[in-house]
């Protein structure tokens, strides 16, 4: 009992903080403009993000999502980036920001907002590098293992051991969506670079393309004989990457469904998959040790 009250004390005290960001968010969301052409690959994909999400787009609920084409250019394929000074990296803070182990950590596309998710079934963001609390969600009926942020800022996603993937509103401090097709526990999610879509990998051995707008699942990637632990998008495209406990990490075509290439050589379960923005076509990915 006296362990609840000191909770309720708590979150009292962390209200008028999220009370606050609410005001932020409501205020900043409509004073962002769509990417330029440049930006997004071309026209048509700037009239697709603002039929983003179904809250904002209720008359045209039923309608499906429709991909961005695929010869779509990468913005960031002639840019430079200065590889960082390692040598000059030092620990700036440290903070207690859940009550069980941190399954993932995500940064804001906007803002100095880190997003963090736990084996104690919430997610949560915090301000960097103060670590001050901004935003706690639960929902969630067991833990929650992987999340994203949607590529405005606005959104976020997240999956869960319930087998479930949930959308956050920050506008509304609240979960819009609820997506159920997963048979057991989903590991990771990522959302599309135009914020039109989510993947999602589960442990039922399938990754899901998932359409935020309907909230309907589109595409069920097939191939993998083990849990797939992670998923993500090649950068400024349509397919996907996924990891899995198989050994092995796979490139989907997210229209079709079917496997593009499988790539050997891992000797345990690979935990994890990553592109390079700046070269799209290159993939790192790391593996558990035993």
């Amino acid at each position: 009992m006296k362990e609840k009250m000191l909770m309720r004390l708590e979150r009292d005290k962390l209200s008028h903080k999220v009370e606050s960001l609410e005001r932020t968010v409501k205020a900043d969301v409509p004073k962002r403009s769509l990417p330029s052409p440049n930006q997004s690959g071309g026209k048509s994909q700037d009239k697709k993000i603002s039929m983003t999400h179904a809250e904002t787009n209720k008359e045209n609920a039923n309608e499906d999502s429709v991909l961005p084409p695929d010869d779509r250019e990468n913005p960031f394929l002639d840019s430079e980036f200065d590889p960082p000074k390692v040598e000059n990296m030092s620990l700036r803070k440290t903070f207690k920001a859940h009550g069980a182990a941190v399954s993932n950590i995500c940064v804001h596309p906007r803002k100095p907002i880190l997003g963090t998710c736990s084996d104690d079934g919430t997610w949560r963001m915090y301000s960097i590098p103060n670590g001050d609390l901004i935003m706690s969600g639960d929902g969630h009926k067991d833990w929650v293992s992987g999340m994203d942020f949607h590529p405005r800022g606005t959104h976020a996603v997240t999956g869960s051991g319930d087998g479930t993937v949930k959308i956050w509103s920050f506008s509304s401090a609240s979960c819009t969506s609820t997506l159920r097709d997963h048979t057991q526990a989903v590991w990771s999610v990522a959302y599309h670079d135009l914020g039109d879509f989510v993947v999602s990998a589960s442990m039922d051995h399938t990754a899901k393309l998932w359409d935020t707008a309907t909230g309907r699942c589109q595409q069920t990637f097939r191939g993998h004989v083990d849990s797939v632990n992670h998923v993500t998008f090649q950068p400024f495209s349509n397919n996907i990457c996924t990891a899995s406990g198989d050994k092995t990490v796979s490139l989907w075509d997210s229209r079709s469904g079917l496997c593009i290439q499988t790539f050997y050589g891992h000797l345990n379960s690979v935990t994890c998959a990553a592109f390079s923005l700046r070269v799209g076509n290159q993939c790192d990915s790391c593996w558990l040790y035993p």
